[in-house]
């Protein structure tokens, strides 16, 4: 059993790793897999319109149960409407769980927070594994991501993260930036595993052409070096520095590709700034072509975000084989991946002026920015492979099995088939 409130068809954020996952358990493990998740809204923070008006769902996705329920999407985000969606996923799933058998072991991908619970509470019923992997930290992002209303929220947010942490068997977190804070909500060192991601798009064609191909189908072939920012449009991205780098550098073009809670903001902003362009999220099959016609690829981040998170995007940048400007905290875990990759150039969090200092940089020296973009692509390939990230995560689950395997004999076989609605 996995609970993931993000799953297929979402193409962003932890969906495509919770999607991958569950399938790989299915084919690889000859398993029966069932996944508890909410209905397709990120990052748009929209219902898909496919599923509007749905309340719950079962459906079969490349031999995995999907089962879904409705939650509400707050188109903006606060603490108190960040709280309502973690509630509402809480009661439908308490109110309607899945039915099957027994489950062998219950995974959760966190956020969200509710669903964390949800997955602590099957396993503790059900007598089973527990096995959380950590890809944000509710309780430091209430504080650190800017939302309205995160002070007050931090401190219940991270007594939930820590009741739900403290009854896994075993913790994965997917950087070792998250372990002391982990160890510090009362996990013992231990119990914690390390298990990234990885980067899960295909890598692009390397031919020239093509990659010309896409910059003039895109109308990138003005002479101006791309800057791109692909992703979720959120409040910890600080988004609005890359508008302010397009007016302070208009010899740049500055692409914000994606979608979520700051677009209609981010439009509004770049309104009057003719070098800065918002594009909707690529589709699946173009993705990698369109990372790869950038010249530079940005992450950023609010100065604020220190330990919270380490964005997804990363894995994909990397696999691009373009060079990576990082505008976040030098001593956050987004630094840390940087430096470790070798991979991209770090500057100030919030500051236009030193980001499109950077980019020039870059820009006027392409032989080093080649140099860049292939450590980046060596990185993703030695460190971040797809059948690594997933080899980590079935260890820890191995391991968190066989932890339990004597209260598993004492409570007996469970049953192998389900019985799904």
């Amino acid at each position: 059993m996995l609970v993931s409130t993000n799953y297929a068809p979402e193409q962003a954020g932890i969906g495509p790793y919770a999607t991958q996952l569950a399938e790989h358990l299915a084919a690889a493990r000859h398993s029966e897999v069932h996944v508890l998740a909410g209905m397709p809204h990120y990052p748009a923070w929209r219902v898909d319109p496919a599923w509007a008006g749905r309340w719950r769902a079962v459906e079969e996705r490349a031999g995995v149960l999907v089962h879904r329920r409705r939650h509400t999407v707050p188109l903006r985000q606060t603490a108190a409407r960040r709280a309502l969606y973690e509630a509402t996923i809480l009661a439908h799933g308490l109110l309607a769980p899945p039915r099957m058998a027994r489950p062998d072991a219950v995974l959760a991908q966190m956020p969200s927070l509710a669903g964390g619970v949800l997955a602590a509470r099957l396993a503790r019923r059900h007598g089973v594994p527990f096995l959380p992997v950590v890809q944000d930290l509710m309780g430091a992002a209430a504080a650190q991501s800017g939302i309205s209303g995160g002070g007050r929220a931090a401190g219940g947010a991270a007594a939930a993260e820590r009741r739900v942490l403290r009854a896994a068997t075993l913790v994965g977190i997917i950087h070792e930036s998250f372990r002391a804070r982990v160890e510090a909500l009362g996990v013992p060192p231990e119990r914690v595993r390390l298990v990234p991601n990885w980067a899960h798009v295909p890598v692009p064609s390397p031919d020239p052409a093509a990659r010309r191909a896409t910059r003039a189908r895109l109308g990138w072939d003005t002479g101006r070096p791309v800057l791109l920012h692909s992703g979720n449009m959120g409040l910890k991205q600080g988004l609005d520095v890359l508008v302010e780098t397009a007016r302070v550098a208009p010899d740049l073009r500055v692409v914000l590709m994606g979608d979520g809670s700051r677009r209609d903001h981010l439009a509004a902003l770049a309104a009057a700034v003719p070098n800065a362009e918002l594009l909707p999220p690529a589709a699946e099959s173009d993705f990698p072509a369109v990372l790869a016609a950038a010249d530079i690829l940005v992450v950023t981040q609010r100065a604020a975000v220190l330990d919270m998170s380490v964005p997804s995007k990363l894995t994909s940048y990397f696999t691009a084989g373009r060079p990576v400007i990082a505008s976040v905290a030098p001593t956050g875990g987004t630094a840390d991946e940087v430096r470790r990759s070798g991979g991209g150039l770090l500057v100030a969090p919030e500051d236009p002026v030193r980001l499109a200092a950077a980019a020039r940089e870059l820009a006027a020296d392409p032989d080093r920015a080649d140099t860049l973009g292939a450590r980046g692509a060596a990185y993703a390939r030695t460190h971040l492979s797809r059948a690594a990230g997933l080899r980590r995560i079935t260890d820890a689950l191995d391991e968190a099995l066989a932890l339990a395997a004597p209260v598993r004999e004492a409570l007996g076989p469970a049953t192998r088939r389900g019985a799904p609605a």
